[in-house]
């Protein structure tokens, strides 16, 4: 993949946008910490646990990149984030933790800590999406994780406000789950023309975001009945 080039444009951009659907609940948590800070360590902290928490993305992103050039784990990665889309469109995210870290070290540990245990799905998308250029990952994150820190009030009402962005970012993680799947050393050989994999791209996001939808509807009919 050339870099600036057309494909590398759009995995980036993928992975920016993974990242801003993901990842909200993760700049919230860092909010709540610092918040048990006195208020002249509060922006310290929050700069500090953020640069630790994007170079512990980035180490552990760049493993799961590598771990995806094993034949057959691209194929599992890719049906792990079919789930993960999914679970993007039927869930709704309550964060139950409540961090209690009073010091300005133990805060930056709670929120690298927190960042990890809260990002799997991340890491596991953004390594689909970035068909092993690791320059991508090191762009993507640096440039996404910042956005979600400072502006996640406004990314998650944005979310809120509009739920499309919720089935656009699940059609993204179906779309980036289907490269994923057939650029698999087992699958790539059975799938050579052009138009059974477009048919398949399509397919594949389109169950995602049909069975999200029924589901979504679904979960809002049952709340509403036990209101």
């Amino acid at each position: 993949m050339e870099t600036m080039s057309l494909e590398f444009i759009t995995a980036l951009f993928s992975i920016i946008f993974i990242d801003l659907v993901l990842a909200g609940d993760n700049a919230l948590l860092i909010g709540m910490v610092a918040k048990n800070l006195p208020s002249r360590q509060q922006k310290k902290v929050i700069v500090v646990g953020t640069l630790a928490a994007i170079i512990m993305r980035i180490i552990f992103t760049l493993l799961a990149v590598k771990l995806l050039e094993i034949d057959g784990l691209l194929f599992v990665g890719g049906v792990v984030l079919v789930y993960i889309a999914l679970k993007l469109l039927v869930t709704e995210e309550n964060n139950e933790l409540r961090p209690s870290a009073k010091s300005f070290l133990g805060a930056v540990w709670t929120i690298m800590l927190a960042d990890f245990l809260m990002g799997i799905d991340n890491i596991i998308a953004v390594a689909g999406a970035a068909y092993g250029n690791m320059l991508l990952v090191i762009i993507g994150l640096f440039i996404s994780i910042p956005i979600i820190v400072w502006g996640s009030t406004i990314v998650i009402r944005i979310i809120d406000r509009f739920p499309l962005f919720i089935y656009l970012g699940a059609a993204v993680l179906a779309w980036t789950a289907s490269k994923m799947i057939i650029k698999d050393a087992y699958v790539k050989p059975y799938l050579t023309n052009p138009l059974p994999i477009l048919l398949f791209q399509i397919l594949l996001i389109f169950i995602v975001v049909s069975i999200g939808f029924v589901l979504r509807g679904r979960n809002k009919y049952k709340s509403h009945q036990f209101e």
